[in-house]
């Protein structure tokens, strides 16, 4: 009986593969920072194009916005700001200013797909995804420690108030205002805070960790970075800033993804936002966190190290993932099984 299978030579190739090489993940888990290393596809310059696209990308959407806002401004009347955008009022002006910030959340996306060539989720968290369980557990970590900032922030005396406090007059706005204020702050705060960690804490933290093994060394230039975006206002301002830069920075590396560092920033923007909405002229001052005195400055250090101590805490008790998962390299081609034995 003659057999169905070849017996001359194989018809698999033997010499030099014809097909690129497939990319081979590193085996390894790796911590939060070190992601851009996971899927075999790093190459020095990705890092660098991809952060170079991020910001001209973002200075051209502002300038979209900034237009689109002006042209709103021209057909409705409305006076201008020093700015050339249109003055939508105090509400009107914070909720453009919070999309301004916001819209940097999908070219951060973007540039993760593309140049570094790696699945969304992985500037969420080494899960690859946005873990909300432990992003709850971390929004209630937060809740004293900003709340306590917040009392903080008034008691203290009115040339220390700053940023913490309203920044307008001392008089109620009235609950239906206060309510809708409240109302669009909510939907547009999370957006805006969420944006400035995928950059500063996700982005570029991963960025430099493409490099850089050590974390304590990846998270002082975001951190640095952070402050300096927020503007020079005074020097105690600018120190809260970086320590909070670094706190949220090592809390993301060590727990394996954003949600500490968001749930923090949230909470600090809602209530900060929040008390400023609730006296007339709030929302219409300039004050940022930058421009806080050493007093309110200090007791937002103290918060942020409160804050980083129960997450710490948790993070023990709870056992978020904190590395990747170890990748498989893939076979790029099936081996062949040989002739079937026949009876």
């Amino acid at each position: 009986m003659t057999s169905p299978y070849p017996t001359g030579p194989t018809p698999y190739p033997t010499g030099p593969t014809p097909y690129p090489a497939a990319p081979v993940p590193d085996p390894g888990g790796h911590p939060y920072h070190r992601m851009d290393r996971t899927t075999g596809r790093h190459r020095w310059w990705r890092p660098l194009v991809g952060t170079l696209l991020l910001v001209c990308g973002y200075s051209v959407l502002v300038v979209v916005l900034l237009v689109a806002s002006y042209a709103l401004g021209a057909m409705a009347g409305l006076p201008e700001l020093p700015d050339g955008g249109a003055d939508l009022g105090p509400l009107g002006n914070t909720a453009t200013d919070l999309v301004a910030i916001a819209i940097a959340l999908p070219l951060v996306l973007l540039a993760v797909l593309w140049p570094a060539r790696r699945p969304v989720g992985t500037v969420s968290s080494v899960t690859g995804r946005l873990r909300f369980g432990w992003l709850g557990w971390c929004l209630l970590a937060g809740l004293v420690p900003v709340l306590l900032l917040t009392v903080t922030a008034f008691l203290l005396p009115d040339d220390s108030a700053g940023a913490g406090g309203s920044g307008g007059s001392d008089t109620w706005v009235g609950w239906r205002s206060f309510l809708v204020a409240l109302a669009v702050l909510a939907a547009l705060v999370p957006l805006q805070a969420a944006a400035e960690e995928y950059v500063f804490r996700g982005w570029l933290t991963q960025a430099v960790g493409a490099f850089v093994r050590s974390p304590w060394i990846v998270v002082i230039p975001q951190a640095a970075l952070f402050a300096a975006a927020h503007g020079w206002g005074t020097r105690w301002g600018f120190l809260g800033l970086l320590v909070n830069g670094l706190v949220a920075g090592l809390l993301t590396i060590r727990t394996g993804g954003l949600e500490a560092a968001i749930a923090l920033h949230v909470l600090n923007n809602l209530l900060a936002f929040g008390a400023s909405a609730a006296v007339v002229g709030g929302l219409s001052s300039d004050e940022t966190a930058a421009d806080a005195p050493w007093s309110l400055a200090a007791a937002a250090m103290a918060a942020d190290l409160l804050y980083a101590a129960i997450v710490l805490w948790l993070a023990r008790r709870r056992r978020p993932q904190r590395l990747s998962t170890p990748a498989q390299a893939p076979t790029p081609y099936p081996e062949y099984p040989g002739p079937a034995r026949t009876a």
